[in-house]
């Protein structure tokens, strides 16, 4: 439902309601917000909420991150990252699992990971 649909659904109702339509905010200003639980991603110029995971996701999540980075990590031919923030191409996600060749990992001159993301995952 878009925001115009939504504000003609409440102006039918009988009682009142107090309606706020924000402002589209630009790539940079998201990236400013403080993180939230569950993470915000910033898609098509809208912040939309990621549903909290739940039993079953997080198992598979950790299996899978775990049994990507046993066979792949220390051969160094890629990391599987468990809810990273990537932000690529006017978006900013956080997908489930991120898995990147160790070529596309950024790394600071001392050898560590660095905090930014700004590539999508392989």
């Amino acid at each position: 439902m878009n925001r115009l649909s939504f504000l003609t659904i409440c102006s039918r109702q009988a009682t009142t309601m107090i309606v706020t339509v924000s402002q589209p905010i630009t790539l940079e200003e998201f990236l400013k917000l403080p993180e939230t639980k569950p993470a915000n991603e910033y898609i098509d110029g809208e912040i939309i909420q990621k549903p909290t995971p739940k039993g079953r996701h997080s198992s598979l999540q950790s299996e899978l991150c775990t049994h990507v980075n046993q066979t792949a990590k220390t051969q160094k031919i890629a990391y599987a990252f468990p809810e990273l923030r990537c932000t690529f191409g006017g978006r900013s996600i956080v997908p489930g699992i991120a898995v990147f060749q160790w070529q596309h990992i950024p790394f600071s001159a001392e050898g560590q990971i660095l905090d930014d993301f700004n590539l999508p995952p392989d």
